[in-house]
């Protein structure tokens, strides 16, 4: 396994901080410990040079991971959907109060209640359906309509906007009201966000990612810390506002970069700080593998988790498809942001990412 140091940009910077190279070293060491075949992560303090690690390969046999290789982000999806949402209504091609009846009217919806079901409460996970709703059907490659048919008859356990039920089966009705109006979720993505932003190596959909001059396999758990090469499954890039969108680390960068502001004519901070604004309570959050002890409070927005750090707001969301894991996040008050893509569906994540807060906040603060 090789581990490279990287930097995004202009001339490398003179020294990384002491506190990122020991984070560094621990991540590495997690990999080896629990046999990761590969992983990228990128640290960005706005002002500074981002500082990107690499690590290991696409595959056993296959090229060595660069800063370029294109990751599954799995549900990490989510945000970029709720961030292209935001401007659609921004620029009044779709509302947040669209009711479902608008954007899936083929599919009668008929829970009680559902008649109030909102776009906002799809991408904001309180559309009062049971969590994970048909996820089995997903899996099982039914189509979109299918499973969208099976979820229109569910009675839901709560009004939408009440209670927090995360769904991925839902995000069906966004990419089936796309394709109404002549146009698709992929197209949209591209015009709104990957090409504006210069996000080169960023697509949506299975083919896009296979197509990728250097692209991360899949990796799958046969036995503790022993993985197998994978294949990529079509069955979750079906819902692809829920789990369908690629990147890599130096795309991934970028984003960091526009939700911090520093793209404001293609993502205007007022957009980033509506879909992070808190919308529902997620208790169950506050206990997580990785991060209990850790978090004070949590809730989800529009396509983010908003998180109470020890004091601090940090807004994440993490992606798990077969093969491949993904977290995002960032806070906004202090402007740094951290990103990890890997190519195994390994808890690694839950420990690194909340590790790196935790020695982020520890030497911000003067720990």
């Amino acid at each position: 396994m090789v581990l490279l140091w990287l930097t995004i940009g202009g001339a490398a910077q003179a020294k990384t901080q002491q506190w990122v190279e020991d984070y560094a070293r621990y991540v590495k060491g997690q990999a080896y410990k629990y046999d990761i075949p590969g992983y990228a992560f990128v640290y960005y303090q706005q002002g500074e040079t981002p500082k990107v690690y690499v690590y290991g390969r696409t595959y056993s046999n296959g090229n060595l991971i660069n800063q370029d290789t294109v990751f599954r982000l799995a549900s990490v999806s989510k945000s970029f959907t709720a961030l292209l949402l935001a401007k659609l209504v921004q620029s009044d091609v779709m509302r947040w109060d669209m009711n479902i009846s608008e954007l899936a009217p083929q599919i009668p919806f008929e829970g009680v209640g559902m008649d109030q079901l909102e776009l906002q409460h799809i991408s904001g996970q309180s559309s009062g359906f049971m969590p994970n709703a048909y996820d089995n059907l997903i899996e099982a490659d039914y189509p979109l309509d299918k499973v969208l048919a099976q979820l229109a008859k569910l009675e839901p356990i709560c009004a939408p906007g009440q209670c927090y039920t995360y769904q991925n089966a839902l995000f069906g009705a966004i990419e089936h009201y796309l394709i109404d109006q002549n146009t698709s979720y992929h197209r949209q993505i591209q015009e709104q966000l990957f090409t504006p932003l210069g996000m080169k190596t960023a697509s949506a959909g299975k083919g896009a990612l296979m197509a990728s001059d250097s692209w991360a396999r899949p990796h799958i758990a046969i036995a503790r810390n022993k993985w197998r090469k994978g294949v990529v499954e079509s069955n979750y890039y079906r819902f692809t506002p829920a789990a369908g969108v690629n990147a890599s680390i130096t795309d991934m960068t970028i984003y960091l970069q526009a939700l911090l502001g520093e793209f404001p004519t293609v993502v205007p901070p007022e957009l980033v700080s509506q879909i992070t604004e808190p919308r529902v309570k997620t208790t169950r959050e506050v206990y997580r593998r990785g991060w209990r002890g850790l978090l004070k409070d949590a809730h989800y927005g529009l396509g983010w988790r908003v998180y109470d750090f020890n004091g601090h707001r940090l807004n994440y969301h993490g992606g798990w498809v077969k093969g491949y894991r993904a977290d995002v996040s960032f806070d906004p008050v202090t402007k740094a942001g951290y990103v990890m893509l890997m190519n195994a569906e390994s808890n690694m994540i839950n420990s690194t990412t909340a590790e790196f807060w935790k020695r982020y906040y520890e030497q911000a603060d003067g720990h």
